[in-house]
């Protein structure tokens, strides 16, 4: 039996690139446990930070957890081993999502160095510029998805209309559902009270002229108290999606997911989620194309573009996250 020796500043550290991985309502539904006999670090939901009436089948919770997994991957690698990573390892552990073991680098890995891009990575709810990306760019961003077993859709205009109408259903829904709004605003918080929950900086504007539906946290319509100003209007949209739907399925596409948000970052691209669409199992089918265009499961809808960068949201520090065996 070999112990793998890692510095507690450096152990730390990787904790940290992984808690700051986005997740829904900036819940961080992640805990972490480091195994020195076996080098490896295990990744477990913390399903008493799940969203039981927004997400009761805890979809979103393994898709924040992915995207804790790719960049806890990201810091392995940067800080010189290979991350062997297993997703849902032990049947009878549902709670254990992944394993991330700390094997000897054998020259070089299939992964970007993302590390310094992901202390950057914040959501931004806010208009974005009429500056088109560039066709190469929404190339390498599907390449990033693909390279973790997901698609990254672009739909055209139509399509995007119709996209963007299922959002806007799933928001209305969500604030008329008396459950649902609660929990929202139970996690809007103050940042210097909390390390979780979206602080009130970064919940952004609502658009004006309700054509981009960006989440109301507040579950609350009211002109006097929600700032309002114009999206553009023509916004870029790309659906995420997996060919399953399987626990497995989730956990990839988190992945995907951060891989795009961390190469979109690395490029000066600004993104945010629409996930509301997402929620509603009828207005997820509706995501589907019925032309076609898009094969597989939706898992995120993202708006990308130039603009605003966005607060960062806090985090939990590693001592709150990591525990030792």
């Amino acid at each position: 039996m070999s112990t793998t020796a890692v510095d507690v500043p450096v152990l730390e550290r990787m904790i940290a690139a992984a808690s700051a991985a986005p997740s829904v309502h900036n819940t961080q539904p992640w805990h972490f446990r480091f195994v020195p006999d076996t080098g490896t670090l295990e990744v477990r939901a913390a399903p008493e930070r799940g969203l039981r009436h927004i997400d009761p089948a805890g979809r979103a919770l393994h898709v924040s957890v992915g995207c804790a997994v790719l960049n806890l991957r990201v810091a392995v690698a940067h800080h010189g081993w290979e991350p062997v990573t297993r997703l849902l390892p032990l049947p009878g552990r549902p709670d254990l999502l992944a394993t991330v073991r700390l094997a000897r680098a054998a020259g070089g890995t299939s992964l970007p160095d993302l590390y310094e891009v992901l202390w950057h990575r914040h959501s931004s709810r806010f208009p974005f510029s009429r500056q088109p990306l560039p066709p190469s760019l929404l190339a390498e961003f599907g390449d990033a998805a693909h390279a973790e077993g997901a698609l990254l859709w672009f739909p055209e205009p139509p399509e995007t209309a119709r996209v963007l109408q299922a959002t806007r259903e799933a928001e209305h829904r969500n604030t008329a559902d008396a459950d649902r709004a609660a929990e929202s605003r139970r996690w809007v918080r103050a940042a210097e009270h909390s390390h979780l929950g979206v602080p009130a900086a970064a919940l952004g504007v609502q658009d004006f002229r309700d054509h981009v539906p960006t989440r109301d946290f507040g579950a609350h319509r009211h002109p006097a108290v929600l700032e309002a100003r114009p999206y553009e209007a023509r916004p870029l949209i790309a659906v995420l999606c997996t060919p399953h739907d399987r626990r497995a399925d989730w956990l990839r596409a988190g992945q995907a997911l951060e891989r795009v948000l961390l190469t979109a970052t690395a490029h000066g691209v600004r993104a945010s989620l629409l996930h509301q669409a997402l929620e509603w199992p009828d207005l997820r089918r509706h995501l589907r194309s019925p032309a076609g265009g898009l094969r597989g499961h939706p898992q995120m809808v993202l708006r990308l573009g130039y603009g605003p960068q966005g607060p960062a949201s806090p985090r939990r520090t590693a001592h709150d996250v990591l525990t030792r065996a």
